[in-house]
């Protein structure tokens, strides 16, 4: 797809992180930006800084969890610029689970399932059909993560569960994209290659009272910098991706139609292969050993 200057984009999750990152990216390639996000006082913040740069902007809180409230972003971006070309689900959220799976509280993954996988099957339905329907060249992007997308990450395994699920989605969006030869093409998103500088790690925040949480934690929520100070304890460095960098590896992906948004990692692509091997080999799933829990 060539993105051109007027073309409109929707983006969620975009008060920060990721989803800010790729707005201003999409903004500076000369489009029209549609913010969504559930945090009402970041939004405005992320929108006015736009509009401060030049951009043309729409903003509007929006829980994707909620159908109708996704269906009401499609009517209000139509509404206000008449066409979407770029459509990035991107929002998301830990789900705040500890313990073994079988501990987990429901509303866990009821609210993990809710963002990460029905707000993009949301995002789908609510845009979709009148993107294609337009006979415009248009994409779609699903944000979804390695760990889980390309392989299980025990320690996180709500948010794993989620993520592999939006790679299957995707796929399968995209074979029904060509089925229907649209103009419109798909990628599933694998952010990286190395750590983010997001507010998913503090996600509890915005965790709605329905599916507030039924006992207290064992243990507080950690911060990125609380995290980031452990390992540096434990003698690990940790590498960081600029999200700017990650923005523009986005854009460079929907100009070539690419499905497989992954940056190159060797890390992981080990991943992939030890996975693949074991399911070819039908072998025990070794390259979980150093997720196993004591």
């Amino acid at each position: 797809m060539e993105l051109r200057e007027g073309q409109v984009a929707v983006v969620t999750g975009a008060a920060s992180g990721i989803g800010l990152a790729m707005a201003r990216r999409f903004a500076a390639e000369g489009l029209k930006v549609v913010l969504a996000d559930v945090e009402p006082a970041a939004l405005e913040k992320a929108a006015d800084g736009l509009r401060a740069e030049g951009a043309d902007v729409h903003a509007r809180v929006v829980d994707v969890g909620v159908r109708e409230q996704v269906l009401e972003l499609a009517e209000s971006a139509y509404d206000t610029y008449g066409a979407v070309h770029v459509l990035c689900n991107n929002a998301g959220v830990g789900s705040g689970a500890e313990g073994r799976m079988w501990e987990h509280e429901p509303n866990d993954w009821k609210w993990a399932f809710e963002v990460n996988v029905w707000g993009v099957f949301h995002g789908v339905q609510a845009f979709l059909p009148r993107m294609i329907k337009s006979g415009q060249p248009g994409h779609v992007v699903n944000t979804s993560s390695g760990d889980g997308g390309i392989a299980p990450l025990p320690t996180a395994s709500v948010y794993a569960v989620t993520k592999a699920a939006v790679v299957t989605l995707t796929e399968s969006l995209y074979a029904h994209l060509r089925a229907e030869h649209a103009r419109v093409g798909a990628s599933v998103f694998f952010p990286g290659p190395h750590m983010l500088r997001t507010g998913l790690w503090e996600s509890h925040r915005n965790r709605p009272d329905r599916y507030a949480k039924e006992r207290p934690r064992r243990t507080p929520y950690r911060s990125l910098d609380q995290w980031e100070a452990a390992m540096r304890a434990a003698g690990k460095e940790v590498a960081f991706t600029p999200v700017e960098e990650v923005a523009g590896f986005v854009v460079a992906g929907i100009r070539a139609d690419r499905f497989w948004l992954l940056p190159e990692s060797g890390h992981s692509d080990a991943r992939i292969r030890a996975r693949a091997r074991s399911m070819l080999d039908r072998s025990n799933p070794s390259y979980l050993e150093n997720f196993i829990l004591d």
